[in-house]
């Protein structure tokens, strides 16, 4: 059950040639695969591309109907994989995934994929989370393209640009055998726009075929000589086809300026940024009519030595916008001028930032001082911007920084309040964390977590600590890691689990089980207990960790359950029998119910059918004002307010209408020996004829009992 649904949108994916499609960025990529007649598609969901295999799965019916397989693929190395049909078969094939933390998982796949080569058009479509926004490292996905030579598209954020770059992709592809890597960014995902379909196309060759024609050719397989062989073939064979189809039809943009002394470069994921950029300078319009002459890279490797030389030459200053480090591409096309003696002053990290992402505001800034420095225009003097660079740094100062944190009745909160305060009686240990909504506990209020390594890898992360004294000695602490099921099935159960098992590790692994993959935008997994009409669940965790053979193995089936969890914690670090101890915490993950819960109560209201909604409150009159709730629970519906009480000075616990009823607040109040402020209240709509006979009852005994009250009250 994905976060969003495109029952609707996908029914835009029958256009036919000449009508005008108009969505979002992720679905133009699906509507120009099945243009171009894709074969096959396969993936990992991660930020920014959730969607787009979102997209797929409601698709699946226009799939078939097109003889398109789709799969959502168990890792991003299993996805890159699946490109291996196109090696000896002439199918084309796409996948897609979160870089560079997917890329670094699908790594080896790719290396061999490149090496070997491709028959059919492969495009491994990446979501480049980089910049404003992300959580992961930052690095840039142009290192990997440039060690397994596969060719980088990286399109104008334009659908037009978005949908052509994929006809493009396939057919760079084919023409140099090589698989093509088209990197979208955060903003090129999920803009808005149109550009005019053509007709979906059937695959021109199928899976079917392939298999009752199988074809072979150990030239292809990567191992030696032929290893040897295909890197000769990328060098002298397969980047001359790419260089020479990349001119040919003219992949890159030249934009015309006013000056011919002067141009910019920039690759083309940034030319929005750049063009906003110059327009507020009065150097371009919005329709991208740059006053300043610029050569557009769509193509980000390879660099096209004779457009570079084209592009410069004549002009006495190129200010080069190429976002991270390494520069690579000023690197390049640096060496391209000098081994050329074309006498161009090249800026680039001199006057824009080393590292991070470029803004509007940062590029503004790199083109004012870019132009200060070139001495050819004095446009750049005494321009007045919305905010001034002193302006920006006085609003970075003012707004606090928001961290990331568990959402609103998060049934992964309550497993680290119950952490809290096992570690409040046995002390702090180490915990390893992993990648997922869990790692949110190494931020306040819990503090819980020191490290992640990846997907998948919690107690990979915590392999080290398996030491002997952890067998020897009762007093010696155990290891703690996290995953989440989601990683458990990407990496985790194998080299987590069953390594854990292998080298006898005395730790304890808590696998946080929320039926999703929670943290992507809450797809299905293997071990989801809902049905999904085109895949198979239900296969649970606990089966698959005996089955690798763990022996010490406890569930808790409700994570809001505080004084279990506290109780199984507990256990887990203190039993004497060896080998991993595993805890599967399962809840599940609220945000998916709410949306689950939504359109049950929506039709149940439709129908006129009786509905409960719980809510909990905190009595201000009971509530003892220490906070310790807070500490323990950190919900953000859980939150102060001053007391009507005017002795009392400090502010109270309150519950605002964010509140899901999850009973977190309560639980952990329980646990802790905390007061006894917090209530449930129950909201009825639609109740039957005995129930509202029954409320009346209660409120007129209620009100009796409070004016009696009121009555024996001694007034001043």
């Amino acid at each position: 059950m994905a976060e969003r649904s495109f029952k609707k949108e996908v029914e835009k994916l029958r256009a036919g040639d000449g009508e005008i499609f108009t969505g979002e960025g992720i679905l133009a990529v699906t509507k120009a695969l099945l243009e171009n007649g894709v074969g096959y598609v396969g993936g990992y969901q991660g930020s920014p591309i959730s969607h787009l295999m979102d997209v797929f799965g409601d698709a699946d019916p226009l799939l078939r109907e097109l003889g398109v397989y789709f799969e959502n693929s168990a890792s991003e190395a299993g996805a890159a994989s699946m490109l291996s049909a196109s090696v000896m078969y002439p199918i084309r094939g796409a996948v897609t995934w979160k870089s560079t933390v997917g890329t670094n998982v699908a790594s080896d796949a790719l290396s061999n994929l490149s090496s070997g080569g491709v028959t059919g058009g492969t495009i491994i479509i990446v979501g480049e989370d980089y910049g404003e926004g992300s959580s992961i490292m930052q690095e840039r996905t142009h290192a990997f393209a440039m060690k397994s030579q596969l060719w980088l598209i990286d399109p104008k954020p334009n659908l037009e640009s978005i949908a052509q770059s994929v006809t493009d992709a396939f057919e760079l592809s084919e023409a140099t055998n090589t698989p093509v890597i088209l990197q979208l960014r955060v903003r090129s995902c999920h803009l808005y726009g149109q550009f005019i379909a053509r007709d979906n196309q059937r695959p021109k060759y199928t899976l079917a075929e392939a298999l009752n024609s199988p074809k072979r050719d150990t030239g292809r397989v990567v191992l030696p000589p032929s290893s040897f062989i295909h890197e000769q073939e990328k060098v002298k064979e397969r980047w001359p086809k790419a260089l020479s189809f990349i001119q040919e039809n003219k992949l890159n943009d030249f934009i015309d300026g006013e000056d011919d002394s002067v141009g910019i470069i920039v690759q083309g994921g940034l030319f929005n940024n750049l063009n906003r950029a110059l327009t507020s300078l009065d150097l371009s319009d919005h329709l991208g009519n740059t006053k300043i002459s610029t050569y557009v890279m769509n193509v980000a490797y390879p660099v096209v030595p004779d457009e570079v030389l084209a592009f410069c030459k004549g002009k006495k200053h190129v200010l080069l916008i190429e976002e991270g480090q390494p520069n690579y591409l000023e690197q390049s096309i640096s060496t391209i001028l000098f081994q050329n003696e074309v006498s161009c002053k090249i800026y680039g990290k001199d006057v824009l930032p080393v590292a991070g992402e470029y803004s509007i505001g940062v590029i503004k800034d790199g083109l004012e001082a870019f132009l200060n420095k070139a001495k050819t225009t004095d446009k750049a003097n005494g321009v007045k911007d919305l905010l001034s660079k002193e302006e920006r740094q006085e609003l970075l100062k003012s707004v606090p920084v928001r961290p990331a944190g568990f959402c609103t009745g998060c049934p992964e909160r309550p497993i680290f309040a119950a952490m809290k305060l096992v570690q409040q009686e046995l002390g702090e240990h180490h915990v390893s964390g992993d990648i997922g909504c869990h790692i949110f506990s190494s931020l306040p209020p819990f503090n819980i977590g020191t490290t992640t390594m990846g997907y998948g890898l919690g107690a990979s992360s915590a392999s080290a600590f398996n030491t002997i004294h952890t067998r020897k000695d009762k007093n010696q602490k155990r290891v703690i890691s996290f995953m989440g099921d989601g990683g458990f099935w990407h990496n985790g159960l194998n080299s987590g689990i069953s390594n854990a098992v292998f080298n006898n590790h005395d730790g304890v692994i808590i696998i946080v089980d929320n039926n999703y993959a929670a943290a992507t935008g809450g797809q299905d997994i293997p071990s989801s207990k809902f049905d999904n009409p085109i895949r198979i669940t239900n296969n649970t965790i606990a089966n698959a960790v005996r089955g690798v053979g763990v022996k010490w193995l406890e569930v808790v089936d409700h994570t809001y359950n505080v004084e279990q969890m506290v109780r199984v914690i507990k256990e887990a670090l203190t039993t004497d029998t060896g080998g991993p101890k595993v805890i599967i915490a399962r809840s599940e993950c609220m945000l998916n119910k709410q949306r689950r819960e939504k359109k049950e109560v929506k039709k149940k209201l439709a129908d006129k059918k009786r509905v409960v909604k719980e809510r909990f409150g905190v009595d201000s009159k009971v509530c003892s004002g220490d906070h310790e709730c807070m500490r323990l629970s950190g919900c953000p519906s859980l939150t102060l307010t001053y007391s009507s009480n005017p002795l009392r000075e400090d502010p109270i616990a309150t519950i605002d209408n964010s509140c899901v009823a999850c009973g977190n607040c309560g639980e952990v109040a329980e646990a802790a020996v905390l007061c006894p402020s917090f209530y449930k209240a129950e909201v009825v709509k639609n109740p039957g004829t005995l129930e509202k006979m029954a409320f009346n009852a209660k409120k007129s005994i209620i009100s009796y009992l409070q004016k009696r009250r009121d009555r024996k009250r001694i007034l001043a």
